[in-house]
């Protein structure tokens, strides 16, 4: 089991009178790549900011392997920091730009260039190593970054949305990247993003947030699959919310009526009582579209069909007003994908396939608060 590297107790930061983070603990495993997403103004550069020791916070501890860094200076912390404009000198080559902080410490030449031609091989710039940086793509400029600050071996390794100037292809690409540096540097990386595929793609945990709060910390798999509450629901990946109120209780699972439709589903882990209403969570790959005369599921219209290669994405909308997203891998064989625009269909999806939460949870008065997590 991986031992904690860097610890933040009841660790609260407000700037201006308003709270950026409020009472936040965080633990975070020696070796992971954790990642730190949110919308704007979430909190989650500041919290970066605050391992990095370029702020202070109001109250709280962080601690790095069982000692306090709280008042620590940036420099006199085992980390780095890899900015979202790389901040590289324009003056200098490549190799200078990796060996600056090598220098700084006065380290012996022999041992600065062996270090940096290691860390430049596996960037895979050592051919690159006299460029200036106006002379190379953004993805070199980004992994020239990577490489000046993992050659001082930190310990941690900060990341501030550094691939957000970048295009969607090489971004893709240096998604890879990224992961496998970090696989063989062993290095621990904390990576700020609002990108949401960035995050799940990445990341061994992800840690969610709202309003200086955690909203959920868990795998990918766990905050796609089974968010803690609607914010994460509807923040990470599209969602179709349905509402489902309980007509009985078994001893095997539950019953639902979703307008109008009766399923038998899991008993989730939150107490339900007869009559009451319940929030059941559906991602747009988990709804089937069916022949009209299927009374299997719910009745509707397509509105909008979007061919995407490998999915066909559509937007029905149920006799309600319900607004329903579903994406099937593309068959042509497949009738279902004849369907145009304005023909009948009904929807539905395989059951355990849902995620029930509790309707109280809704977010109210932009307030951050505490999800309840179910086993639907």
């Amino acid at each position: 089991m991986k031992e904690t590297l860097l610890s933040l107790k009841n660790v609260s930061k407000a700037f201006d009178d308003k709270t950026v983070l409020n009472s936040l603990d965080l633990d975070i495993l020696d070796g992971e790549f954790i990642t730190l997403l949110g919308p704007s103004g979430c909190g989650k550069t500041t919290l970066l900011r605050l391992m990095a020791g370029f702020e202070q916070p109001d109250t709280g501890a962080v601690s790095l392997s069982g000692h306090d860094i709280t008042h620590a200076a940036p420099e006199h912390r085992p980390l780095n920091t890899v900015f979202q404009n790389y901040a590289l000198f324009p003056h200098m080559s490549v190799y200078d730009n990796v060996a600056y902080g090598l220098k700084m410490e006065k380290r012996p030449r022999d041992e600065i260039r062996q270090r940096v031609d290691e860390v430049l091989a596996m960037v895979q710039l050592q051919d690159f190593a006299r460029r200036k940086p106006h002379q190379l793509s953004g993805g070199q400029q980004q992994r020239v970054a990577i490489a000046r600050a993992v050659v001082k071996r930190p310990q941690l390794l900060l990341l501030d949305e550094p691939l957000s100037a970048l295009d969607y292809k090489l971004r893709r690409t240096m998604q890879v990247e990224l992961k496998r540096l970090q696989r063989e540097l062993g290095i621990t990386f904390v990576f700020v993003t609002h990108d949401q595929e960035e995050a799940l793609s990445m990341s061994d945990r992800v840690v969610v947030l709202k309003d200086g709060a955690i909203q959920q910390l868990g795998t990918p798999r766990e905050i796609y699959e089974r968010p803690a509450n609607l914010f994460t629901a509807r923040f990470v990946g599209e969602t179709n919310l349905f509402p489902g109120y309980l007509t009985s209780v078994e001893d095997t699972g539950i019953t639902l009526d979703i307008l109008g439709l009766s399923r038998t589903l899991q008993k989730p882990g939150f107490t339900l009582r007869k009559g009451e209403q319940v929030n059941v969570l559906l991602r747009p790959e988990d709804i089937r579209v069916l022949a009209p005369e299927d009374e299997k599921g719910l009745a509707g219209r397509i509105v909008e069909r979007n061919y995407k290669g490998s999915t066909l994405d559509s937007v029905i909308h149920l006799e309600d007003g319900t607004e329903v997203l579903a994406s099937e891998f593309f068959d042509e064989d497949d009738p279902a994908f004849d369907y145009k625009l304005g023909e009948p269909v009904r929807v539905s999806w395989v059951d355990g396939w849902e995620w029930l939460l509790p309707v109280e949870l809704e977010p109210v008065n932009n307030d951050a608060e505490e999800g309840l997590s179910t086993n639907a």
